[in-house]
């Protein structure tokens, strides 16, 4: 409650009635690598921080009655569930173009002859945690270490847990400090803050699709059964499913069903985030993210988009996270939530 963003943003939910804020506490498995965040005694999410990832992430995330909305694989794949892309891990914030290093193509499905085009983001330490009677913080600090293990950036990230009635929300902010002089983030379509979601959130296809990364490897995506498979996206402007993709937007919500419960899944961006506002990357196989660096690999007539950060400059990000009944999370909602992030 000390926290302004905290405090801004219980303020947001006076003309939603919601009254009642739950408590949030960690049960930390250190000798994991693993914080779990529990809501009112409920596991909402983990975050994972162990050696055998490439980059810190939340995983598995799951709504109030502990139905889970992000992909399993590749840490506990599930049957039915797509295994490309083995980078897409939970959430995580990290990027495709940093000095010429991939951070987010990294996995262990590269070989190792090429390992020298990847970085790794690595957590310094356990994160601290502090739990509360309406919100619990996580913070942590990491360097995005280069194949040699040179750190480029430091990363410093607080995340606020909160939850009320069906409603989650993780309120992010993540402050980026140059360890090098210059450090460059180019135009590039692979970031920033990404969630994989569970096959439910995907959009059916019907014909076998052949995804690029960054590298340009091809990663061929195979017709599944589309069972149960009905997600779609709605942006700020109102624009809807695939069209969503690429375009710049304040927010973005992806709504499904899944085992008879109606979910939204959304992200908030904040106005004073470079890029704002954002593009987003947001793909109907199930890829949800917004990218704050990407602008002309987006959009062909849009400038292109060089960040360069001298030794120690920083540069800070402010996104908000919602997960809840889509009946809650309607536009007016998303409006006043964004309104309320940004005061």
């Amino acid at each position: 409650m000390k926290n302004i963003l905290l405090t801004n943003f219980l303020l947001s939910f006076h003309l939603l009635s919601i009254a009642q804020w739950l408590p949030v506490e960690f049960r930390n498995v250190s000798d994991q690598s693993v914080a779990e965040v529990l809501v009112d005694g409920k596991l909402f999410t983990a975050f994972r921080y162990g050696s055998t990832l490439e980059k810190p992430v939340l995983f598995p995330v799951q709504t109030s009655k502990g139905t889970i909305v992000t992909r399993g694989f590749p840490l506990a794949p599930r049957a039915g569930e797509r295994i490309d892309h083995p980078h897409h891990v939970g959430v995580w914030f990290n990027f495709g173009s940093v000095n010429g290093i991939d951070f987010w193509n990294n996995s262990t499905a590269i070989p190792p002859a090429e390992k020298h085009h990847y970085g790794t983001v690595k957590v310094i330490g356990a994160p601290n945690v502090t739990s509360g009677n309406a919100s619990g913080e996580l913070a942590y600090t990491a360097d995005w270490v280069d194949h040699n293990g040179a750190p480029v950036v430091t990363e410093r990230t607080k995340m606020v847990f909160t939850g009320s009635g069906a409603l989650r929300v993780i309120t992010r902010t993540t402050t980026l400090i140059a360890r090098q002089q210059p450090v460059v983030f180019k135009d590039n379509k692979e970031g920033l803050l990404a969630f994989r979601v569970d096959r439910a959130f995907e959009e059916p296809i019907t014909e076998p699709e052949v995804m690029v990364d960054a590298q340009g490897k091809p990663t061929a995506v195979p017709v599944l059964n589309n069972q149960g498979v009905n997600g779609k996206y709605r942006n700020s402007s109102g624009i809807e499913g695939g069209a969503a993709w690429g375009q710049r937007a304040a927010w973005v919500k992806l709504s499904a069903e899944k085992e008879g419960e109606n979910i939204t899944i959304a992200m908030i961006d904040h106005g004073q985030n470079y890029g704002f506002p954002a593009h987003w990357h947001a793909r109907t196989y199930g890829l949800f993210s917004v990218n704050n660096f990407g602008s002309k690999v987006f959009v062909p007539n849009d400038p292109e988009q060089i960040l360069t950060l001298s030794k120690d400059q920083t540069l800070t990000f402010k996104h908000q996270i919602l997960i809840g009944p889509t009946s809650l999370l309607t536009d007016e909602f998303m409006n006043q939530m964004f309104t309320d992030f940004n005061r």
